[in-house]
């Protein structure tokens, strides 16, 4: 039940920073991306807070032996670079330059009550499932071979 609480709360918190920071307003995040036009730099503000933030963070929670609620950390050990991750940065790249949401913004964006976030996130979850589809297939394709 705590492990729930917590993560609700991280939640929260991630959501309320994304909508105080304009994340959640595409015109805004379409403007950082308008570099000739009306071009709003205060993103950079943000993405580089950010960076600090969870560099520091994970300075000070991976010298603990464990994390709170798990046996151990998590972490990512794939270093190479490989098509699914290209073109995966490549399709959040276009959609967030199209769309002025990430799923970080949209999802926060829900509770604004415009159609909008409710279009993106539901793009975007018929996306992650046509993925996976493809993906599997791919593999027992690949398993047949």
């Amino acid at each position: 039940m705590l492990r729930v609480v917590s993560a609700a709360a991280i939640g929260l918190v991630f959501g309320v920073g994304i909508v105080i920071s304009g994340m959640a307003n595409p015109a805004k995040v379409l403007n950082f991306f308008d570099l000739f036009g009306t071009w709003d730099p205060s993103l950079l503000l943000v993405m580089g807070s950010a960076l600090v933030v969870t560099l520091a963070g994970y300075r000070f929670v991976l010298r603990r032996p464990a994390p709170t609620f798990d046996r151990t950390f998590h972490l990512p050990t794939k270093r190479d670079l490989d098509v699914p991750l290209v073109a995966g940065s490549m399709l959040f790249g276009i959609g967030w330059g199209i769309a002025g949401f990430c799923p970080g913004g949209a999802i926060p964006a829900l509770g604004s009550g415009e159609p909008g976030p409710l279009v993106f996130v539901v793009a975007m979850i018929g996306g992650i499932l046509v993925a996976n589809a493809l993906k599997a297939a791919f593999a027992h394709r690949h398993a047949l071979a």
